[in-house]
């Protein structure tokens, strides 16, 4: 069986059928729209977003194309990065830096009654919590926490807790590992690329869609020789002796105020990629590298 080509050798039509778009999500649409829209743009038959945005947040919305939806999973291993206005009732008080910073730590929450999901309590981390900036009675916000916490919901409880009432004014993603908002493409960006392709200039296409790859950055990573990737694509679990190297994260995952930059443990969700960086499956570690025989990595998402 032969193996999806390296990613540097991948012609930007070879990417629109596994490959990411770093997308910057307009305000009105929901995340769903904005997907179908670059799905039936780029003519895949498949689209998948990274982390539902409501329709009036903007920014960063990674948006996997054709096999990349697969890898849909892998983002909920990272963390997200917002800028919101804190919007308050009242002045705020003179300790209201001091109230922010008891809010860095894990967090209970109930999702809100719209939600699309089962309205019970659950637990999310709140890594950093910074006012950026303030005028009269708004507060600007850069909110690093844990994928699956609802900002609105965060800003009220603030409001009670600064003892002012407080609601969510605008928001934006700013992050989602591990994409952050240095790359981002416009729908218009998007669209125009293509339109560059089909006139014989690929750089612009080249530079819109990063390969599947690009996703996986933040999570461990098991290089594996071809004869065992072979293998691995017939359903093969992955045994020790074709394993080459096993490494940390290019871009760490952010856990409370460290980051992930060691090998992966026992249960870690990892990359399992040939030497050329083509990924050849996700899975879990349950096995020893180093050891002479044994299976290394449980398959989950066999990608070839």
């Amino acid at each position: 069986m032969s193996l999806r080509p390296a990613p540097d050798e991948r012609t930007p039509r070879d990417r629109l059928s596994f490959g990411v778009v770093n997308l910057d999500k307009p305000p009105g649409p929901s995340a769903h729209e904005v997907t179908a829209w670059v799905r039936d743009a780029a003519g895949v038959d498949r689209a998948a977003h990274a982390g539902t945005l409501d329709p009036k947040v903007t920014g960063c919305l990674p948006i996997l194309l054709g096999d990349a939806t697969r890898l849909a999973q892998v983002f909920l291993e990272g963390a997200k990065e917002y800028v919101a206005v804190l919007e308050l009732h009242r002045t705020a008080p003179a300790d209201t830096e001091a109230v922010l910073a008891e809010f860095e730590t894990e967090l209970y929450q109930k999702p809100p009654r719209k939600s699309a999901v089962r309205r019970q309590l659950r637990r999310r981390t709140v890594h950093e919590l910074e006012v950026l900036d303030r005028r009269e009675r708004k507060l600007l916000l850069r909110i690093r926490c844990e994928s699956g916490t609802y900002v609105r919901k965060l800003c009220h409880d603030l409001g009670l807790a600064l003892g002012t009432g407080a609601h969510m004014g605008n928001l934006r993603r700013t992050g989602t590992d591990p994409f952050g908002d240095t790359d981002l493409v416009t729908l218009h960006d998007f669209v125009d690329a293509l339109a560059f392709d089909d006139d014989g200039d690929p750089e612009p296409l080249a530079a819109a869609v990063a390969p599947a790859e690009r996703a996986l950055r933040h999570l461990p990573r098991v290089v594996i020789a071809d004869s065992a990737a072979r293998e691995v694509a017939e359903g093969a679990p992955v045994y020790a002796p074709g394993v080459l190297s096993v490494a940390a994260p290019p871009a760490p995952v952010t856990v409370g105020d460290q980051a992930t930059t060691g090998p992966p443990a026992d249960g870690d969700l990892v990359a399992c990629l040939t030497p050329d960086g083509s990924v050849v499956a996700l899975g879990t570690l349950v096995g020893d590298p180093e050891a002479d025989g044994g299976e290394v990595v449980s398959l989950e998402r066999v990608l070839v």
